[in-house]
């Protein structure tokens, strides 16, 4: 009996997978399928989101208790930051989240921006404009009287590392949404933080049928690139100033790249941020790479022309004298809007270019060849 008691717990608790949800004693804890910074915990009375500090292991960096709006307060609270749901009314800081909200269908919750030249959705600018959506200024430092103003219910921004806290922001008693997910160590991780948003914004079930939708595409896309086996070596990005960014082996885009079939030099690395590289390191370990693939932000497509000016040395790239360089520009495509939530896009456009022979993908959504 012990260990058909034993059989049962393990089989429970390896069912985790769309709408699953684990029993615990205080509580049905969502089973996230990718997620390592969230737990979310339904309660009968309100539900508990704890974030990971992705900083410091074994801390949490914050607990949200979302309690259901019209219902009184619980008396059994636990700590954290209460927070009314459905969310009506938002200030948010950040193009991927009024991205994300306007995939939603949620966007009239956006009352205020910041940052508001990084936002480029034309429906945002549109509603400033009219005065329906304040722009705050700087996200950094923003005008807490502007948003205050509005009377926004949460605040949604991003967490960083030694960042000191969020100033003057912190002491105008309106919920901070930390939206930590850019911080997951997997694509389909980070995705799934579009759960916790579901939840914030009465679009649970929406973010359920999305994020299975994202699922099952990209793995579809992760099989039909692993059946036709290993594609193209690559580089990734370019020099900034005097160092080359390159995303470490287990960042979501090194790990895109081997989901893609790619060979990448620093595949082996364990660093999920990115690595500064003087330019000779990245010749020896890439310059010999089939393709390049890098992001700009400018108001016309780049020429190889262009780009050589920027660094004479690119020129001793094989990918390069072998006119196989691919670039995104993020000023002309949603990549920063879409990305996050929607990583199989991206896989897309990685697989068709790691893999010219499969033509049966869609047109590439964010990259473009660099043409003389």
């Amino acid at each position: 009996m012990r260990l058909i008691l034993l059989l049962l717990t393990a089989l429970l608790l390896s069912s985790c997978g769309g709408h699953t949800t684990r029993q615990q004693e205080d509580g049905d804890t969502l089973c996230l399928k990718y997620s390592a910074l969230l737990t979310i915990v339904r309660h009968t009375d309100y539900t508990k989101v704890d974030i990971k500090d992705p900083w410091k292991s074994g801390r949490i960096l914050h607990t949200y208790v979302l309690v259901p709006r019209g219902n009184s307060l619980p008396d059994n609270l636990p700590h954290g930051t209460v927070v009314r749901t459905p969310v009506q009314r938002a200030a948010v800081f950040t193009t991927v989240h009024c991205s994300l909200l306007t995939m939603l269908e949620c966007s009239d919750a956006i009352v205020a921006v910041a940052d508001l030249k990084y936002i480029k959705i034309p429906d945002i600018h549109e509603r400033v404009r009219q005065g329906k959506v304040a722009d705050c200024g700087g996200g950094l430092n923003p005008v807490v009287e502007k948003i205050m103003d509005v009377r926004p219910e949460v605040i949604m921004l991003s967490p960083f590392e030694n960042s000191g806290g969020y100033g003057k922001v912190e002491d105008i008693g309106i919920p901070l949404i930390e939206c930590a997910e850019y911080m997951e160590n997997t694509p389909l991780g980070r995705a799934e933080w579009m759960k916790f948003y579901g939840l914030l914004t009465g679009r649970e079930q929406q973010t359920d049928s999305l994020f299975a939708i994202v699922d099952s595409s990209y793995h579809a896309l992760k099989e039909q690139s692993r059946r036709v086996g290993t594609g193209r070596s690559v580089l990734v990005d370019k020099m900034v100033g005097s160092v080359w960014y390159v995303p470490g082996g287990r960042s979501t885009i090194g790990q895109m790249i081997t989901d893609a079939g790619g060979r990448y030099p620093w595949a082996s690395d364990e660093h999920s941020g990115s690595l500064s590289l003087p330019f000779e390191t990245v010749l020896e370990q890439g310059g010999e790479a089939d393709v390049w693939l890098y992001r700009y932000s400018g108001d016309h497509q780049t020429t190889r022309r262009e780009l050589l000016s920027e660094h004479r040395g690119y020129d001793q790239l094989r990918a390069y004298r072998q006119k196989q360089v691919y670039a995104c520009n993020v000023e002309l495509t949603p990549f920063y809007e879409e990305t996050p939530f929607r990583p199989d896009y991206l896989l897309s456009d990685f697989i068709r270019i790691l893999h010219p022979e499969l033509t049966s993908l869609s047109p590439l959504r964010y990259y473009q060849k660099v043409d003389e």
